[in-house]
């Protein structure tokens, strides 16, 4: 059977700890490996990305694979094609499907039509990649993990869902602040709950950035959000990362963002262009943590 990577869960707590190491050593050794030579990685994206096209489609080709960029636009993907049957044809030609979409029923759907492995590269429920880059960059200044409070600002979307996967992996504590009417799904902060995740959730930016090491946000209105760019900048007041908030933290607590960043918005441009900020290293993470991803995932 293959192996998938469609939440942060799906990596057993002790391999994602091996996998988080041997991303920090694929970054400081510039590692490359003909792991994937012979195999052909579709980049099937649904969204609009660049850090994470580009990252996977070096990532690929640094373990000497080679990546297929397919969209919508120009595949049957957003046509009448059942997603079952582009599952199944997909399975017939490629070694792999790295997938930008919208629901997550999707991905479920290619892995139970496929038999290919099938990576999450971003979903309206998770962004679980994003989520283990972020992971290293708080690692590489902080590796014991468990002793650090992460704070979450703003929606409770994609982005803080994996955040709550990540506190059961790896063990951080999560305060998430978010305005009424925009929690993370119950369901996930529950089930996290259940599996020994320390999360809070509170209404005030100030208590949940209170001692964190590390605080972050995200845009107000991600994609496919924009018509309700208005009705959310009203909800957020509030809920922006300024000097102020971040005078909040632990000692030179650090900034972080997923980009794209709307400055003036989620975060004032002091606060991301400052000296704490960090926005810049979690995107170079990426290539390297999905590096150590798929080679999880292929290497036997």
């Amino acid at each position: 059977m293959p192996k998938h990577f469609l939440t942060i869960l799906d990596i057993p707590r002790d391999e994602a700890r091996q996998v988080l190491l041997r991303a920090k050593e694929m970054k400081d050794n510039k590692v490359r490996t003909d792991l994937l030579a012979g195999k052909t990685l579709l980049l099937v994206f649904e969204k609009a990305s660049t850090r994470t096209r580009v990252s996977f489609e070096v990532g690929v080709r640094q373990l000497g694979g080679d990546p297929v960029f397919i969209t919508s636009k120009d595949s049957q993907l957003g046509r009448s094609e059942p997603l079952r049957d582009t599952a199944r044809v997909l399975s017939r030609y490629a070694d792999g499907l790295i997938v930008r979409t919208f629901g997550q029923e999707k991905l479920e759907t290619l892995v139970e039509y496929g038999d290919i492995p099938v990576v999450n590269a971003l979903t309206d429920e998770y962004h679980p990649c994003q989520i283990m880059a972020d992971v290293l960059t708080m690692y590489e200044r902080t590796p014991d993990l468990a002793k650090l409070k992460v704070a979450w600002i703003g929606d409770g979307n994609n982005m803080a869902h994996s955040f709550i996967n990540g506190s059961v992996t790896f063990g951080y504590e999560l305060a998430i602040a978010c305005p009424a009417g925009y929690d993370p799904d119950p369901a996930v902060v529950d089930k996290a709950v259940g599996l020994g995740a320390k999360v809070s959730i509170t209404r005030d930016p100030v208590e949940a950035a209170t001692g964190a090491h590390y605080i972050n946000t995200d845009v107000w209105a991600s994609m496919g959000q924009e018509e309700e760019q208005k009705k959310r900048e009203a909800a957020f007041t509030g809920f922006v990362v300024d000097e102020n908030l971040m005078a909040k933290g632990a000692a030179d607590a650090k900034f972080m963002h997923c980009l794209p960043a709307h400055c003036g918005e989620e975060v004032t441009e002091s606060v991301f262009e400052g000296p704490n900020s960090i926005v810049w290293d979690q995107a170079e993470n990426r290539l390297h943590m999905q590096k150590a991803i798929l080679e999880w995932i292929y290497k036997n």
